[in-house]
């Protein structure tokens, strides 16, 4: 069975850090584009970072450029999302999903996306 399955988030104090793990099962990651969105209550859900397949380009939303860091780990076939610095914005839920439009500017990322994890919550508390 294909399967996403996004984890590791929690509640975290704005300057606090949190990695998020998306790991697949029923294929292999580093075979396709995997990014990473967030939805916060009434807001439209964005793109925030997305690594592609093969060279391993990496892209951000401008909003976490400096504190997010997305990185592969093929033997563990999973994607991680290492969130530093965390604001108080940075709340929402968080999905990862295979297949993605790796780009920069991330607009059209989810166009094509074929998998998607549960979501995991982040809380960013003051």
């Amino acid at each position: 069975e294909v399967q996403l399955q996004a984890s590791g988030g929690g509640l975290v104090q704005a300057g606090g850090s949190l990695r998020l793990s998306c790991a697949a099962s029923g294929f292999t990651l580093d075979d396709y584009n995997i990014g990473w969105f967030r939805q916060a209550p009434g807001k439209q859900r964005e793109g925030v970072s997305c690594i592609s397949s093969g060279d391993k380009r990496r892209y951000y939303a401008d909003s976490v450029k400096g504190r997010f860091t997305i990185a592969s780990d093929n033997a563990e076939n999973t994607v991680y999302l290492q969130m530093n610095s965390l604001k108080l914005e940075d709340t929402a839920v968080y999905y990862c999903a295979s297949d993605v439009i790796c780009i920069p500017g991330l607009q059209v990322m989810g166009m094509a996306a074929e998998y998607w994890g549960q979501g995991t919550q982040v809380t960013v508390s003051s």
